[in-house]
């Protein structure tokens, strides 16, 4: 009887538009926050607070340095201002496994994005692109975990999907930290 439950789920499964659209909005927010975090970087290189390892020249700093905030700030508006999705359905076994073949499937798209179609021909670029990797990686083994722990959870601690969708951002963003 159980097994057949179990089947009824998965029969189920298929393209869920308000869970691709959560995770979706997870990533953008996770490579904007690395890409604010790596502008305000250039820029104490530039004013010369920190030691110049990514910049020549200080106008080269400062020039890099508002750019890559400002496409950082678009970055942080889209899913603010097209996705408009900040939950995080993961209440039945089934959502959970959607969450996480979205996570993987996304971050894959990514990274292929970052590894082989974009070309880093300075230092800055590169640096990006490394962001970019990070929180690829981030998003195949690390998040599937907070997820599978915060549907554990759910069955002892009372969780809002908005509460388990900023602990899930902020969970990515710190270990897209650690594969920095």
């Amino acid at each position: 009887m159980n097994y057949e439950n179990f089947n009824s789920q998965f029969n189920d499964i298929r393209f869920e538009r308000s869970h691709f659209l959560g995770i979706i909005s997870l990533y953008i927010f996770s490579f904007g926050s690395g890409i604010l975090g790596y502008s305000i970087f250039i820029i104490f290189q530039a004013i010369g607070i920190i030691e110049k390892s990514s910049i020549i020249w200080n106008a080269q700093g400062i020039f890099w340095g508002l750019i890559i905030f400002c496409v950082s700030l678009f970055l942080l508006f889209l899913p603010v201002e097209f996705i408009n999705i900040y939950k995080l359905f993961n209440t039945s076994f089934r959502d959970l496994i959607i969450n996480i073949f979205y996570v993987i499937f996304i971050s894959l798209i990514f990274l292929i994005i970052f590894q082989f179609i974009l070309s880093d021909n300075n230092l800055i670029l590169k640096d990006i692109i490394e962001i970019g990797k990070a929180v690829s990686f981030s998003g195949f083994i690390a998040v599937p975990l907070i997820l599978f722990l915060q549907h554990n959870l759910l069955k002892f601690i009372e969780l809002t999907e908005k509460l388990t969708y900023l602990l899930t951002l902020f969970f990515w963003i710190f270990t897209t930290q650690i594969f920095l």
